[in-house]
């Protein structure tokens, strides 16, 4: 089981990006619970990101929305950093 960590950045994002897509939250709690029990699960999608976000990795939350989180394998903890559109997340 990770930890899930949801720094005050991503809460405000969070709040912006369901005030426009309130219709994803039902979604999005589903994929949080997914990525608490195992985010290797293959519907997640989950990959490692290049560039200046090299650290991080990304999860689908919908076709054209992502979720970037950081991944501590060794502390088992998830810190959540982003939520939006493909544009807006990289």
């Amino acid at each position: 089981m990770f930890i899930l960590t949801t720094p005050k950045q991503f809460l405000r994002q969070a709040r912006k990006f369901f005030k426009k897509h309130p219709d994803l939250k039902p979604h999005f709690a589903q994929v949080l619970a997914d990525l608490q029990s195992d985010p290797f699960q293959p519907h997640l999608k989950l990959h490692p990101l290049s560039g200046k976000l090299a650290d991080c990795h990304a999860v689908n939350l919908t076709y054209s929305y992502r979720i970037t989180l950081t991944l501590f394998i060794t502390e088992k903890e998830i810190v959540l950093l982003d939520i939006g559109s493909h544009d807006e997340v990289y």
